[in-house]
């Protein structure tokens, strides 16, 4: 028996019935031989950690575009506290941590610069739309590897699809169809959101925007009057209330979940949709669409234009791949005079 083949006997020993056992994946779009130190989750995850776009994120926007600032958060550092919290409710619930963090590492690898507000902008200028989540899973299928996708599980890339919730989406969904595929996916799905809220807070209070005390009581009442006093009301909540249904999902209490709702619609009137946040991101819109425009126009000196795919298809997953100073950049070296010396 080698390593692989022990670790996998380790999980059928110790993770419960409803735990997506490594062993038993539903496979990859191309089969390859197996490895003899890792399981196929902890395959994927090494792959989205050492593939070109994750780097990448430490150079994408969460909230505050191309921010100055040593200690506001980035796409990855985002990223990695998403993770951190799908880890500790997994590891909790006896579920397979190793996926739950190969999906939170990849769930935002599609992000576009500037965030929500490039998503947006590029959602407006290709047939078909544009979602961070699709895009994601086309990252890791078809764009990362020069072309060759990473060949992640469906498991991980299921997980990574139905990862997001927008302004109005479901926290937790109800029909047990338009769930993810494991209880490890659904997990990175709730702790998006108590990542972002909080860590966001955090933030909005960094940059002056908003102020501890104009949280409304009733919210911190019942989740707590500090970000980690929040994340730990809902962590452990998220971890009684699956244990208490048997793991027929995951789920939160009503009370819990209700406080959450209205924590996000909060964040989203005072601080997303704040006039000093949407006047910064108008102009990245701005910037994303003239750069749509320019590369369409001039597809060879941006574009490999050996693909069957449409040039503004290929235009949006060079623009969706690009850094905010990255994008800032190439926007001043095309549309903004040099000074003559």
């Amino acid at each position: 028996m080698n390593i692989r083949e022990t670790l996998e006997q380790i999980e059928a020993q110790t993770l419960v019935p409803r735990a997506a056992r490594s062993a038993e994946t539903r496979g990859r779009d191309r089969d390859e031989p197996e490895d003899d130190l890792r399981p196929s989750y902890q395959r994927d995850r090494d792959r989205i950690i050492h593939c070109k776009t994750f780097r990448r994120l430490k150079h994408k926007t969460q909230v505050f575009l191309a921010p100055e600032g040593d200690h506001y958060r980035t796409r990855l550092t985002h990223v990695l506290e998403v993770t951190q919290i799908a880890r500790t409710i997994a590891k909790s619930l006896r579920l397979n941590e190793v996926l739950a963090e190969a999906i939170g590492l990849g769930h935002d690898l599609g992000h576009s610069a500037f965030g929500h507000g490039g998503e947006a902008a590029l959602n407006k200028l290709v047939r078909g739309g544009f979602d961070h989540y699709r895009q994601s899973v086309r990252v890791v299928e078809t764009l990362e590897n020069n072309g060759r996708g990473l060949n992640l599980t469906i498991e991980v890339r299921d997980g990574i699809l139905k990862h997001s919730k927008g302004e109005k989406g479901e926290l937790l969904r109800k029909r047990p169809k338009s769930r993810a595929l494991t209880l490890e996916g659904d997990i990175v799905r709730i702790s998006d959101i108590i990542a972002y809220v909080n860590h966001d807070i955090d933030d909005g209070i960094r940059a002056g925007i908003i102020a501890a005390d104009d949280i409304p009581k009733p919210i911190r009442k019942t989740l707590g009057q500090t970000g980690s006093m929040r994340i730990d009301r809902m962590v452990r909540d998220v971890i009684a209330q699956t244990l208490d249904c048997d793991y027929e999902a995951i789920v939160m209490s009503a009370e819990v979940l209700e406080a959450l709702e209205e924590l996000r619609r909060y964040m989203f009137d005072t601080m997303y949709f704040s006039e000093r946040v949407k006047r910064e991101v108008e102009k990245a819109q701005q910037l994303i669409t003239k750069l749509f425009e320019y590369v369409v126009a001039n597809p060879d000196d941006y574009l490999d234009m050996k693909s069957d795919e449409p040039v503004e298809r290929l235009a949006v997953d060079f623009i969706a791949g690009m850094t905010d100073r990255y994008a800032i950049n190439l926007y001043e070296t095309l549309f903004v005079p040099r000074p003559y010396v």
